[in-house]
Formats: structure tokens, C-alpha cells, sequence
């Protein structure tokens, strides 16, 4: 029966080793995403999204590689850090973006009147009356 163990351990090496590559794969599409976002807003919405998913996924399969272990918990311990961390991080760099002037890309079709009405404190909606 030591073929079976043995079969056994491949299928977990084989389920560990696919989580990382999803987790290396993600985090690659990200760069791209963050490379070719138009703003620092919708960047660091890329950034943070790749950056817990990504390590996330790396992190399951290095679990998994490591068996029941001390090093589980550990990897446990840095996955739920990165998981409460990096979306806080993320949206302060953005509160201080704002705070900073930088003001977010808007498209072409929105509707300004809206948008400056509801930064004076309106509704928005116009009155013809």
C-alpha cells in the first residue's frame, strides 16, 4: 500500500503547486492591470485586489505543500495580516490621494452637473420648475 501514499502525496503536491501558479498567474495579470490603468485610483484598486488574492492563493498552496505543521499556522498567521492589512492600507493611500488634489479620471459620458452638485451638498437633480 505504499504506492497509494505515495500516489496520495503527489495529488497534494499536484493541488499545492496549482494554487501557487494561480496565485503567480494573478499576480502577473495584475501588473499588467496596473501598468495599463488610466489613474492612481483604479491603479491602487488593482494593486490592492492582486495583492490579497494573489498572495492569498500563494499562501494556500504553500499551506498545503507544508502539510499539517507548525509552518501552516505560521502561514496562516501572515495570510490573515495580509488579508486584514493590505485593503486598510490601500484605502488610506487613497483618502491621502484625495487629501493630496489628485482628483479621479472621469470619463467623458458622465454626468458633471450631478457630480459638482453632490460635492455642494445637493441631490443632484434639477429643478424646472
Amino acid at each position: 500500500m505504499d504506492l497509494d501514499l505515495a500516489g496520495n502525496l503527489v495529488i497534494w503536491d499536484m493541488i499545492g503547486w496549482a494554487l501557487m501558479s494561480a496565485g503567480a498567474l494573478f499576480a502577473a495579470i495584475g501588473v499588467i492591470g496596473i501598468i495599463r490603468l488610466p489613474d492612481v485610483f483604479t491603479r491602487m484598486h488593482g494593486a490592492g485586489m492582486v495583492d490579497t488574492g494573489g498572495a492569498g492563493l500563494i499562501l494556500l498552496g504553500l499551506m498545503v505543500q507544508a502539510g499539517p505543521t507548525l509552518v501552516t499556522v505560521k502561514l496562516i498567521l501572515i495570510a490573515a495580516f495580509i488579508f486584514f492589512t493590505s485593503p486598510a492600507a490601500t484605502h488610506a493611500v487613497a483618502r491621502a490621494a484625495l487629501n493630496g488634489g489628485v482628483t479621479p479620471l472621469v470619463e467623458k459620458g458622465t454626468d458633471h452637473k450631478k457630480t459638482k452638485a453632490r460635492e455642494k451638498g445637493g441631490d443632484g437633480k434639477s429643478s424646472t420648475t
